[in-house]
């Protein structure tokens, strides 16, 4: 067995020899290449079972390069907000001092939801789900009362719970209650949630788009008075959020995001819009608002740095005190979150900030009000394969000439090879971020380095091992 794989590795290499190297760079550009597809396979083509077992056995092969190469487009050129459609009301760590601690009464939460109305918002949003009743609720009071205190509990009991005096808010202004989106079940977990319709143009994209199981949503009571209904999930890449689902399947139908369903409560729409093919999810709309996504349904959002959104912040306890310029709320599409020490959940976003979930949202409100959306379509995934193939192929022909112009001037100059990568892959960058800039697409630059180099290191390894291999033989000396 050994004598046969020395003579088949022996015959690699007086063939390599012969062909300057090109076989073995092929090899590389090739499987290289298919690596890079397999880390982020095209939907409009169905993907093989090697491909997805090439994937498994290489995990992360090419994806994190390109996820930080993504990440940086978006550090060099942040979005700058040109509109600020989303006012936040924040509960605060002043309002939770002014106010009392989180978990509110929920009647004390319907006067912050009636304040909010007065100021006629387009549509209001909770980043809150409340899937327990109110323990301080007058009947629940009522049953932990000793039976000496039978007339007390009794005139507890004709009061309206917390849930009822909520949903009255609630059912008088134009509120959307946010779920969790869970893939196991919990207590107070369900399989389902009150939502508004989604209308299918194409074929059924529930096999495409995120899917989970289990939601934690409010009280059905509540469900029942709110406008709409819509999940808060958003996709972690190792730890930092970059896709944002607009909509999403629990068990066997689908439902929104929150911005999509912020959108069809504010325009007084019956239902939100997907269209889809056997391949993919082509976009979701609402009303006059069309939002393109990738193939699951999901969008690439193009982060404003924290520091330029501070101004929709609105502390709730200014509301409740009825000191907030009501201008700030006007035909504005409102969202109430936690960003109290120790009651919110932060995220890390592309940028390398850490924010409130509640921001990622209006963001996702504000990119959809501008338009301004980053895509990475299946088409560009292949333009990227072709143009490593064809530029690998040139490489591979033109490099190990020896008559070409391109050897004549690495030996005229020592350091050109070094010189002329440099150029190139620059050149290759500049062009990528050209395209982030102007056109919103996501072209993965870091791919065509990594691979191209590759190949091209190809003929260095090469040369280097022939010089290494001529110095031995001129050390040994004629024997």
């Amino acid at each position: 067995m050994k004598r046969f794989y020395d003579l088949w590795r022996a015959r690699i290499k007086r063939l390599n020899k012969a062909a300057q190297g090109r076989p073995m760079a092929l090899m590389v550009l090739f499987g290289l290449s298919l690596v890079n597809l397999s880390s982020e396979w095209p939907s409009d083509i169905a993907r093989p079972a090697f491909v997805a077992d090439l994937d498994d056995a290489l995990p992360d092969s090419f994806k994190t390069a390109r996820q930080l190469l993504f990440d940086q487009y978006q550090r060099r050129f942040p979005r700058v907000p040109t509109a600020q459609p989303v006012t936040i009301v924040e509960i605060d760590d002043p309002t939770l001092a002014a106010v009392g601690q989180w978990p509110w009464p929920r009647n004390r939460l319907a006067s912050l939801v009636d304040a909010i109305a007065a100021l006629k918002p387009l549509a209001i949003g909770l980043d809150i789900y409340m899937p327990e009743p109110d323990q301080t609720s007058p009947d629940k009071v009522a049953g932990n009362l000793p039976e000496t205190a039978g007339d007390l509990a009794a005139r507890l009991r004709t009061l309206p719970s917390h849930e009822a005096i909520l949903a009255s808010s609630l059912r008088a202004a134009p509120t959307i209650l946010g779920a969790a989106a869970l893939d196991h079940p919990t207590f107070a977990a369900s399989t389902d949630m009150r939502s508004a319709p989604i209308l299918v143009h194409g074929t059924d994209p529930l096999g495409r788009v995120q899917r989970f199981d289990y939601v934690l949503a409010s009280l059905p009571e509540l469900q029942a008075a709110a406008h709409g209904q819509a999940m808060l999930s958003v996709a972690l890449e190792q730890g930092v959020v970059r896709h944002i689902p607009l909509i999403m399947g629990l068990g066997d139908k689908l439902v929104p995001g929150l911005p999509m369903e912020m959108f069809r409560v504010a325009t007084d729409s019956s239902a939100i819009s997907v269209f889809a093919d056997t391949s993919s999810v082509q976009a979701v709309g609402v009303a006059d608002v069309q939002v393109p996504t990738q193939s699951g349904g999901d969008i690439w959002l193009h982060f404003a740095s924290i520091r330029s959104s501070l101004s929709r912040y609105v502390s709730a306890r200014e509301i409740l005190q009825g000191t907030v310029d009501p201008e700030r709320f006007r035909n504005k599409l409102v969202l109430i979150g936690l960003t109290g020490t120790g009651v919110t959940d932060m995220r890390t976003t592309p940028l390398g900030e850490l924010v409130p979930g509640i921001e990622i949202q209006a963001q996702v409100i504000e990119t959809i009000f501008e338009g301004r959306f980053l895509r990475r379509p299946a088409w560009l995934k292949w333009a990227e394969s072709g143009f490593i193939i064809m530029f690998g192929l040139l490489i591979i022909w033109y490099v190990p000439r020896t008559q070409s112009r391109f050897a004549a001037f690495l030996r005229d100059v020592p350091k050109g090879s070094t010189i002329l990568g440099v150029v190139l892959h620059l050149l290759n960058l500049l062009c990528c971020f050209f395209i982030f800039i102007r056109f919103g697409l996501l072209v993965d630059a870091a791919s065509i380095f990594i691979i191209l180099s590759a190949v091209m290191g190809c003929f260095f390894a090469r040369t280097l091992l022939h010089v290494v291999e001529r110095a031995r033989a001129e050390a040994k000396g004629p024997e």
